[in-house]
Parts: C-alpha cells; structure tokens; sequence
C-alpha cells in the first residue's frame, strides 16, 4: 500500500482537485482506492456526493475510540472509496496534541488498511501544523500542486527545507505546475524552466480551465463527466508521472 498526500504549504492551488482526480484515475487503473479527506472544508467530500461528517468526529478517530473502516463511504465509482471530511477536523491539532506521538498518528491509523487498498490519497489542508507533520510522516510520496509564480515556488523551497529536518523516513516530492496561464510570460517561464532544474518537479501541467471548474457543478472528477477534454487529458499525463515515479 502506497500513501500519497496532496499538500502544499499555500492554499488555492488545486490540491483538492488533484486528489479527486488522481484518486479517480487510480481506481480507473484497476487499483484499490481510498480517498481521505481531511480538510475540515470538505471540498473533496462534497465533489463526491458524501455527507461531511464522521461520527464521532475526527476525534474518535484520532482517539481510537472509532473503527476508521467504519466511517468508510463508498463513492458513485468502482474501487474507489471515500473517509469524508467532519468539521470537527479543524480541531484535529489539538486531538493529535493530546495522543502519544502525534506525529505517527496518522500512518497507525492507516497501517490496518493495507490488505484493503493499494493506494490511500490524503487531501490535507494548507499550512504547517501537527496533523500536517503526521501527514508527512506517514506519506510515501507528496503530490504538490503549485501556481507558477515565485511565491509559490518558494514554497517549494520551504517545504523541502522542513523535509531535510525529518529524521527517519521522508516523502518523496512530485511538484507540478497547476492552474496555469500560458498567455502569460511569467508562468510560461518559470513552467519551463523549473522542471529542468528540479528532479523533484515533474512535466506534466494543469492549466487553468473552464472544465476544471465545473467539478464542483457536476459534483465528479472531470475525467468522469469530460472524459475527452483538455482537462482530463491532462490529468491523466500527470497521473501517469505520478504512477511511474510513485507506485
């Protein structure tokens, strides 16, 4: 079993979609999928059609004193399954705070589910936190989306400076451009030239498209509602560097 945690440092850059779009296209694959959507906003749960709530609460599961398997959701696809965000998430700093190492919290947690599926996505808030480090610590792989601007690129840079401070076990880095304007100079440049540079950022690109912002009308991965499109073409090129270089 693989865990790969869509995450960056700076919100509004597309981790959400790119969870529910690769999670999508994995199950497509032919693999066994879970989707667990941690940001107390819910998006990803709500582009699935799942009821944002845990019972319990994030922190039954965080405590234990829930089965994580049963606040499990099927979703409308094959192989795909969903652990729905709860608003009580935003929280969740303070629950992991309160448990003996917080910060292998999260991958105890998903240990007994690797006879279950061979790939578990984590849709992560922004930021740096505790339940963040936990993520960190028990993913395989990052999935970083990023806006080709030099803010957003130094965010990169942020991230793996806290990275190279883990000891023991560090997720390997898959950046890529997403929401890209190509009328612009700035994001044809940096788009261009930070691949070349960096290992660790892939070549496929997400631009910043109409259909890509219909997900949350149709309530679906664009590469199920516009399987054709420019959209899902492309996330599907991303997917397969994600696939090859992470799986």
């Amino acid at each position: 079993m693989k865990i790969l945690a869509t995450y960056n440092i700076k919100g509004g850059v597309g981790k959400t979609s790119t969870a529910v779009n690769l999670s999508y296209l994995a199950a497509q694959d032919g693999l066994r999928v879970l989707l667990w959507d941690l940001d107390p906003q819910a998006a990803a749960s709500f582009l699935f059609r799942i009821r944002p709530r845990v019972k319990g609460g994030g922190k039954a599961l965080i405590k234990g004193s829930r089965e994580i398997d049963d606040s499990i959701k099927g979703t409308d696809f094959a192989d795909l399954d969903l652990l729905p965000a709860d608003f009580t998430y935003r929280n969740l700093d303070l629950v992991l705070g309160a448990t003996k190492k917080p910060t292998r919290r999260i991958a105890r947690l998903l240990a007994p589910l690797s006879d279950q599926y061979d790939v578990i996505f984590l849709d992560c808030p922004p930021g740096i936190s505790l339940l963040s480090e936990s993520v960190l610590q028990a993913a395989d792989s990052l999935i970083v989306p990023m806006i080709p601007t030099v803010l957003s690129v130094r965010t990169l840079d942020q991230l793996t400076d806290f990275l190279a401070s883990f000891d023991g076990q560090r997720p390997g880095v898959l950046a890529f451009f997403s929401m890209i304007d190509r009328r612009k100079r700035l994001h044809r440049e940096i788009a261009e030239q930070l691949p070349a540079e960096r290992d660790d950022v892939v070549t496929a690109v997400i631009p910043a498209l109409t259909q890509i912002e219909r997900m949350s009308v149709e309530r679906a991965p664009v590469a199920a509602f516009a399987p054709r499109s420019r959209a899902a073409q492309c996330y599907q090129a991303l997917w397969a560097e994600v696939r090859a270089r992470a799986l």
